[in-house]
């Protein structure tokens, strides 16, 4: 995805840093479809309104994904109590727009990030690599990408 179309979408910084990766890994689909975990999903992975088989156009697929983005950011915020850098900031959001925030809070991962152990919880991204049971490529893919960036402006990594 083009960055210059984030930030015509209105996003910005972190969450362009982001949403450039969740983009990438989740892909643009225009048609409703059941994903791997049989959740409808469209466009660039949303799943709160999609709808089976409905057409969506690029800007509405655009809107969808700065809101998602946005919606993602303020339930991750609420949950870490640490301060972020920048790429452990896109690393999580890309992770738990990708797991949803009720596995997030509920993760070991979380549990060393609001310890202070952050490079242990970059250390966890890799263990998120299933989806209904079954170890999919594209996900370690994705974690691993996620885990070079979280722990990229980290000193002691």
């Amino acid at each position: 995805m083009k960055v210059n179309k984030l930030l015509a979408a209105g996003v910005t910084g972190v969450l362009a840093l982001a949403g450039v990766m969740v983009a990438e890994f989740e892909g643009e689909v225009r048609t409703g479809y059941v994903d791997p975990v049989g959740v409808v999903t469209a466009c660039f992975g949303h799943t709160q309104t999609a709808e089976l088989d409905k057409a969506y156009t690029e800007t509405e697929c655009l809107n969808l994904f700065a809101m998602d983005l946005g919606d993602h950011n303020e339930q991750l915020l609420r949950s870490v109590k640490q301060p972020l850098s920048t790429s452990e900031h896109a690393a999580y959001l890309s992770f738990h727009y990708n797991v949803g925030a009720g596995n997030f809070r509920s993760s070991t991962l979380l549990k060393y990030l609001n310890n202070g152990e952050r490079v242990k919880a970059c250390n966890e991204l890799p263990r998120w690599v299933y989806a209904d049971g079954r170890k999919l490529a594209g996900l370690v893919k994705r974690r691993e990408l996620e885990r070079q960036l979280c722990l990229s402006e980290l000193n002691n990594a």
